[in-house]
C-alpha cells in the first residue's frame, strides 16, 4: 500500500516546535492529527482538553499486576503533542495517539528488566579467571566517549546539545523552517547513531506499528493529505507508505503486561530532572517564557522578561538590583548571541549575563533566583475525578476532608501536628483533626508514598507533637498510584500492607515496630494482629537487643495512649514479659567483643528506660540485680561492665567508698591496659556531673596512667581518647582542673595555664598527636 501523509517532526517540550505546528495545522486543515504517543490513550485526550486542566500534566500506565512497572509520558502547556490535540478540539478534528500500546510498552519494560537480571546473575556466577603472569593494568582513565548529539553540539561550538537545538531551532521562527530543519535533523541522526541493537529494535518496532495505524486510518476512509502525524523528529522520515506496516502476527507476537492508564498532575521540576533528546529540557519555566513570547510576537522582549525576573527574585530576598544593570545585562547576552550569529540570545547567554551584571560576577548570588526562573514550581491540575484511580481519590477526598489541598505543592511546607483533642470546637471531626491527619500521613509513609516525611522533634518525650514537611511531586503520584495494587483505598491498602509484613516478620523487634506503626496509623486490629504475632515470637527469645527494641517501642505505644484515643492496658503485661526476658538475657549477653558491645550498650539503656518509665509494672529489683552482677563481673565485655556500673552510680545505688574500691580495682597497675581503660570508657559513659564532682576518681585515674609502661600506655589510649572525646570543652576543662588539684595546683593556677598560649613545643607534640592514626592501634 503506497502513501504519503503530512509529518511534522518536533522535539519534545519544544515552543518553536509548537507554535509552528498550530500554524502549520492551520495551513493544512486536516481531518485526523496522528500523535506519538501510547495508543490505548486516545480516550484520555478528552480530560486533557477540559477547559480547568492546566498543564504540565503526564499520561501514567502502570501494569495491574505485581512486580508494578509504570511509564510516564508528560506534557507542557508547549508540547507539540499537546498542542496538536488542543488544535483538533478547536477546530473539529480527530486526534488519536498511534504509538504502541500501553501494554507493549510495558512488555518491553519487562523484558528489559529481564535481561538486566540475566546479566547481573551471569556476572556473579561466572568465576574470575587465573592467569599466571597477569596482564598490566593501564591505570589511565579512558576518555568518555561523546554521544552523537554531544557531537553536534561540539562541532557547532556549543558547550551542549540542549544550547545548539535552542539557538537552531527555538529562535528561528522562519515559517516552515522547523519542520525542514528538524525531518532533516531526524534523517541525519538515523545514518549517524551508532548500532545499539536493543533501543534500534525497539523503535523499528514503534515505527512498524505507527505506520499501521496511518493505514488503518486511511481505509477507515480519511484521504492521506488530510492526515497529520506528530511525531518525534527521528521517526519521521519513515512514516511513509513505501516501508512495510505490522502484520497481524507480528503484532501478536509483541510481549505484553495487562495494564492500566490514568492522567496525573506533572511539575516543572520533574521535567528539569529529566535527560535526553526526547525527555525534557532543563529548564521548563524559562521555555513557557518562551512560548508566551510567541504568542504574544515578542520574541525579542524574551531576554528583559527573563532578566527581570531575576532581579525581581533577588529583590525579594533582599538583594537590591537595578534596572539599568538589567537593561546591561540584556546587551551582553544579545552581544554573546552575536558571537554565534545567533537570531536571538540562548539560555545558556542569558545566564552568563545574569551572573556577570546581576550577580557581579558571583554564580552563588544569583543561583537560587535563576533555578527559581529557569524551572519554576509549577504543577499541573486536573478537574475533579478527571481519569483516576480509586486510590488517587480517595486520596483527594481525603486532603480535602482533613484541609490539606494547600499543602499539595512542589514547594516543601512545614506542617505542625498536635494531637490532643481540641475541646474549643464544636464538632469531633474538628476536635481531632489534627490526629486525624497525622494517622494519613503515617498511612502514607506506611504505603512508602513520599509525600510527608516525619521531621525529628527537638523534645523527643513529647507525644503530641508531631512535625512534618509535605511537599507533593509526581514519584508522589505514581506510587499512589501503585499502591491500588494493594487496597482500593489508603486504609484498605495500608491494611493488605501490614498483613504483609506481619507475614514475613520474623523478629520481635519488627513486630514491635510494626505494633507502633500500627498505632501511629490510627489501625488498632492491625496493631492487636502486630501484637499477637510479637507474643508468638517472643517465646523463649533471648536476643538482648531484639528484646531491649521490641520493649521500647512497645513503651512507645503505651505513652501515645490517651493520645491517640485507644487503651494501652493490653501491651502493658507483653512488656513486663519481655522485661523479664530481657533481664535473664543481660548477663551472657555482654561476653561479646567491642564491636558488639555498642548494640549492647544501647539495649541497655533502653531497658533501663523502660524500667525507669514502667517502674511499677516490671521487676525492677530483678533489673538492678543483674546490672549489679555485671558491674562486678570480671569476665565480661569491660566497657559494659563499666557502663552497668554508671547506671547504678546514678540511680544513688553505689555509695563513694564504693566507687571509690572498685575504680582502685579495676585501674590497678596490675590489670590489663585495654581491660582497665575499656572499663572507665564505659563508666564515663552517663552520668558525667557525677564524675567530674568525684576528685578521687581522677586522681586514681591520673596515678593509673602514671603506672603504665609505654605499650600499655598505647594500647589505653585508644579507650581513653574514646572515652574523653565525647565530653564537652568545658567538662574537659573541669577535668583538667581536678587533675591540676591533685598535682598540686589550685584552681586559679589551673586556669592560667589552660589559658596560656602553647609553646613551641607543646604545639611541636600536638601536632604528632593530631596526625598520629589510631586505626593503627
Amino acid at each position: 500500500m503506497s502513501w504519503k501523509i503530512h509529518v511534522f517532526g518536533v522535539r519534545h517540550l519544544s515552543p518553536m516546535g509548537a507554535w509552528q505546528l498550530r500554524h502549520y495545522l492551520d495551513e493544512i486543515r486536516p481531518d485526523v492529527v496522528l500523535v506519538e504517543g501510547i495508543d490505548d490513550a486516545t480516550p484520555l485526550i478528552e480530560d486533557m482538553t477540559r477547559k480547568n486542566t492546566r498543564p504540565p500534566i503526564a499520561i501514567l500506565s502502570y501494569t495491574d499486576s505485581l512486580p508494578v512497572r509504570t511509564i510516564v509520558t508528560p506534557f507542557a502547556r508547549y508540547s507539540p503533542e499537546y498542542q496538536a490535540i488542543l488544535w483538533a478540539k478547536e477546530n473539529g478534528a480527530e486526534a488519536q495517539f498511534f504509538d504502541l500500546p500501553s501494554e507493549c510498552f510495558l512488555g518491553l519494560l519487562d523484558a528489559e528488566y529481564d535481561l538486566r537480571d540475566k546479566e547481573r546473575r551471569e556476572a556473579l556466577e561466572k568465576e574470575p579467571e587465573e592467569s599466571e603472569t597477569p596482564e598490566p593494568v593501564d591505570l589511565a582513565e579512558p576518555e568518555p566517549k561523546l554521544s552523537l548529539y554531544q557531537q553536534v553540539a561540539q562541532q557547532a561550538g556549543e558547550s551542549d546539545f540542549d544550547t545548539y537545538w535552542e539557538r537552531y531551532f527555538e529562535h528561528n521562527s522562519a515559517q516552515g523552517s522547523y519542520q525542514g530543519s528538524s525531518f532533516e535533523f531526524g534523517q541525519a541522526v538515523r545514518e549517524l547513531e551508532e548500532d545499539q541493537p536493543r533501543w534500534r529494535a525497539e523503535n523499528l518496532v514503534r515505527e512498524a506499528y505507527m505506520r499501521r495505524r496511518i493505514e488503518e486510518t486511511i481505509a477507515d476512509g480519511t484521504p492521506p493529505e488530510k492526515i497529520v502525524a506528530v511525531v518525534g523528529a527521528f521517526h519521521a522520515p519513515v512514516l511513509h507508505g513505501d516501508l512495510p506496516a505490522m502484520t497481524d502476527d507480528e503484532l501478536a507476537s509483541l510481549r505484553r503486561r495487562s495494564s492500566k492508564l490514568t492522567l496525573m498532575p506533572y511539575s516543572y521540576f520533574k521535567l528539569s530532572s529529566q535527560s535526553g533528546y526526547g525527555a525534557g529540557n532543563r529548564a521548563p519555566a524559562y521555555f513557557e517564557l518562551l512560548w508566551s513570547s510567541l504568542n504574544e510576537g515578542n520574541v525579542r522582549g524574551l531576554s528583559h522578561r527573563y532578566l527581570s525576573q531575576v532581579a525581581t527574585h533577588l529583590r525579594a530576598g533582599g538583594t537590591h538590583r537595578a534596572t539599568a544593570e538589567v537593561i546591561e545585562g540584556v546587551r551582553l547576552a544579545e552581544t554573546l548571541s552575536a558571537l554565534y550569529e545567533g537570531q536571538a540570545p540562548t539560555l545558556s547567554d542569558l545566564r552568563d549575563a545574569a551572573v556577570t551584571l546581576l550577580g557581579h560576577g558571583e554564580l552563588v548570588t544569583v543561583k537560587d533566583a535563576l533555578v527559581r526562573v529557569d524551572v519554576g514550581t509549577e504543577i499541573g491540575e486536573l478537574p475533579e475525578g478527571v481519569s483516576q484511580t480509586s486510590i488517587q481519590a480517595d486520596f483527594e477526598r481525603e486532603l480535602k476532608r482533613l484541609k490539606l489541598n494547600k499543602y499539595k505543592t512542589a514547594v516543601p511546607q512545614p506542617l505542625e501536628l498536635d494531637l490532643r483533642e481540641n475541646r474549643q470546637v464544636s464538632s469531633e471531626e474538628a476536635a481531632f483533626l489534627d490526629l486525624n491527619r497525622s494517622s494519613l500521613l503515617h498511612r502514607l509513609l506506611m504505603l512508602d508514598i513520599p509525600f510527608a516525611s516525619l521531621q525529628p522533634s527537638r523534645q523527643s518525650a513529647t507525644t503530641w507533637s508531631e512535625k512534618w514537611e509535605i511537599q507533593w511531586t509526581p514519584e508522589s503520584e505514581i506510587a499512589l498510584v501503585e499502591a491500588v495494587l494493594e487496597g482500593e483505598t489508603i486504609l484498605l491498602a495500608t491494611a493488605f500492607r501490614f498483613n504483609t509484613l506481619l507475614d514475613r516478620c520474623t523478629t520481635i523487634a519488627h513486630a514491635a515496630v510494626l505494633v507502633n506503626k500500627a498505632c501511629q496509623c490510627g489501625m488498632m486490629e492491625a496493631m492487636d494482629q502486630a501484637r499477637r504475632r510479637l507474643q508468638e515470637l517472643a517465646a523463649g527469645t533471648s536476643d538482648l537487643v531484639a528484646l531491649a527494641r521490641a520493649m521500647y517501642e512497645l513503651s512507645l505505644v503505651v505513652r501515645y495512649g490517651s493520645v491517640r484515643q485507644f487503651d494501652p492496658q493490653p501491651l502493658i503485661p507483653l512488656i513486663e514479659e519481655l522485661f523479664v526476658q530481657a533481664s535473664l538475657a543481660l548477663f551472657a549477653s555482654c561476653g561479646c567483643d567491642d564491636s558488639a558491645a555498642v548494640e549492647v550498650r544501647h539495649a541497655i539503656d533502653l531497658i533501663n528506660q523502660v524500667s525507669l518509665e514502667f517502674s511499677e509494672h516490671v521487676d525492677e529489683a530483678m533489673w538492678v540485680d543483674k546490672l549489679r552482677l555485671l558491674s562486678d563481673a570480671d569476665d565480661r565485655n569491660p566497657q559494659l561492665s563499666g557502663y552497668a556500673c554508671a547506671i547504678l552510680l546514678e540511680r544513688g545505688l553505689i555509695p563513694n567508698e564504693a566507687l571509690s574500691r572498685e575504680v582502685s580495682r579495676r585501674l590497678s597497675p596490675g590489670v590489663p591496659s585495654d581491660l582497665g581503660a575499656g572499663w572507665f570508657e564505659g563508666l564515663a559513659q552517663r552520668n558525667r556531673y557525677a564524675l567530674l564532682a568525684r576528685q578521687a576518681l581522677w586522681e586514681q585515674l591520673a596515678e593509673y596512667v602514671t603506672s603504665l609502661d609505654n605499650d600499655q600506655f598505647v594500647r589505653a589510649l585508644v579507650f581513653l581518647r574514646r572515652a574523653f572525646c565525647t565530653f564537652l570543652p568545658r567538662e574537659r576543662r573541669q577535668i583538667c582542673e581536678n587533675l591540676g588539684e591533685h598535682w598540686g595546683l589550685n584552681k586559679d593556677q589551673a586556669a592560667e595555664l589552660l589559658e596560656a598560649p602553647l609553646s613551641e613545643e607543646e604545639e611541636a607534640k600536638l601536632d604528632e598527636l593530631n596526625d598520629f592514626d589510631f586505626d593503627d592501634l
